[in-house]
């Protein structure tokens, strides 16, 4: 419930300003988003009245139980926002989780909720759609922005980092063979690519990288590094040139170093950021992933668990519900666009709230919730509320899921771990190829909230704990 709130208080604003333009591919006009405005839950009836709407109503009625959403606009003329001009439109309606700051049940005494026919017991946490009720179930995965450094089968040491933002999710790695060689593979590649020429693509200097270990085994793999890569004699836009061609064989010149600039800016650890002046960050970045594989490869430093706890996190409900808003609000603004271009084309008088169709984010949020396939490509999300006993209805809403596989034979991951204690139930799982993949939280467990990292970050800065 927390969680959901913070996504209606927070995570709502966050999706709309990092989407807040809109520019359609028509001479000198532009849309401005600024805010959004909830209302609690209605319906509207078959006379087009609007009014109020109770969870035991949608339910009893196979309605949705959800809240009407607007959001206000600034229409922009010439490079010149009107603001005179704001103006707010319907675009769609959010599903309220029942009991959450939305509801109408939330503070609610018992004699009051016994008057409205609702169940003075019920926990709440769950949605109503189309007359079901619907769990989000916890998604745990692997912490994102993290080093995390593993021993392979081949002897292969990999340092990886999940970098994540709110639009898209990155895969970098940085691999140390047995002989001492680095590779680095991201996003758009299909094999690795030495470490050497990407710091030297992102304008880090030869004697800067040298400099930077102050193990004397990790220094020897730099220098071996350095002495063997045909970077070593390259300028950094003579590197690019290089990384384009690796990347994109018999394509044009131009077309090469563009698709490299992409690739060094958006791919590359895009959660540090995707603009020139994160790249000498990045570079410093990838060489602390080098540095933690040279050091786990000489036994310097143990090797990272995937299965501890501390390397994981959980996605609750207003986590997933963000990112579900924020895949569903991309396909809004197309829609949109789409609209706005064909109505110029048409030749008649252009105005904004008649192009705006409520009905595809509604309905894009409205199918994941009852289907429970999300964006990412998980399925299973949302599912029917387990009613067959009190008991099982709170162990519902508190089941977690592993993104991984059922059909692989992922042992250590089924395995009860030492640092559950405490966090996770150790017997409660179900049986057959589900086993240790779905889990339930512990009854006194409690799942903290992240701290904003850019916020964290600022005030090291201030301190003077962290080099600018």
């Amino acid at each position: 419930m927390d969680s959901y709130n913070r996504f209606v208080s927070m995570g709502i604003q966050k999706v709309i300003e990092g989407q807040s333009m809109v520019e359609p591919e028509v001479n000198n006009f532009a849309i401005r988003f600024r805010s959004f405005r909830l209302e609690k839950p209605a319906v509207i009836e078959a006379d087009s009245s609007t009014r109020q709407i109770m969870p035991n109503e949608a339910l009893a009625r196979n309605l949705t139980y959800a809240a009407p959403m607007y959001i206000s606009y600034a229409p922009i003329v010439s490079g010149i926002e009107k603001t005179d001009a704001v103006d707010e439109a319907f675009i769609c309606e959010l599903p309220v989780m029942v009991k959450s700051e939305l509801c109408y049940t939330r503070n609610m005494t018992r004699e009051q909720l016994i008057a409205n026919g609702e169940d003075p017991d019920d926990p709440g946490g769950y949605f109503i759609i189309k007359g079901t009720e619907r769990v989000l179930v916890g998604v745990e995965d692997l912490a994102p922005n993290r080093i995390i450094c593993t021993r392979e089968k081949n002897r292969n040491v990999v340092s990886k980092v999940f970098s994540t933002t709110l639009n898209f999710r990155a895969r970098c790695s940085v691999t140390r063979d047995d002989y001492g060689i680095y590779t680095v593979l991201f996003p758009t590649l299909s094999k690795g690519i030495d470490l050497m020429l990407i710091l030297r693509a992102l304008g880090l200097q030869m004697k800067e990288a040298l400099d930077y270990p102050a193990s004397k085994d990790v220094r020897n793999d730099f220098l071996l590094n350095s002495e063997l890569s045909k970077a070593k004699d390259l300028t950094p836009a003579e590197s690019i040139a290089e990384l384009g061609r690796m990347s994109a064989p018999n394509q044009a010149k131009s077309y090469q170093e563009k698709r490299a600039e992409t690739q060094l800016d958006s791919y590359i650890l895009p959660h540090l950021g995707t603009g020139l002046d994160a790249r000498k960050e990045k570079a410093i970045y990838l060489l602390r992933m080098a540095e933690r594989a040279s050091l786990v490869a000489y036994n310097r430093a143990r090797p990272d668990d995937k299965d501890h706890y501390a390397n994981k996190r959980v996605k609750l409900a207003g986590d997933l519900m963000e990112e579900l808003f924020n895949n569903a609000f991309k396909f809004f603004i197309k829609d949109l666009k789409y609209h706005i271009e064909r109505t110029t084309a048409r030749g008649r008088k252009l105005t904004v709230r008649t192009n705006i169709n409520p009905d595809t984010l509604t309905e894009k949020i409205l199918y994941a919730m009852g289907t429970g396939s999300w964006p990412a490509g998980q399925t299973g999300v949302s599912q029917v509320l387990d009613r067959t006993n009190m008991m099982s209805s709170i162990a519902h809403l508190r089941r977690l899921k592993s993104p991984l596989a059922k059909k692989h034979p992922h042992f250590k991951a089924r395995d009860v771990h030492g640092t559950h204690v405490g966090k996770l139930c150790p017997s409660e799982t179900p049986e057959g190829v589900e086993v240790g993949l779905t889990r339930y939280l512990a009854i006194m467990a409690k799942v903290t909230v992240g701290a904003d990292t850019n916020m964290l970050e600022s005030r090291l800065k201030e301190l003077k704990m962290v080099k600018q």
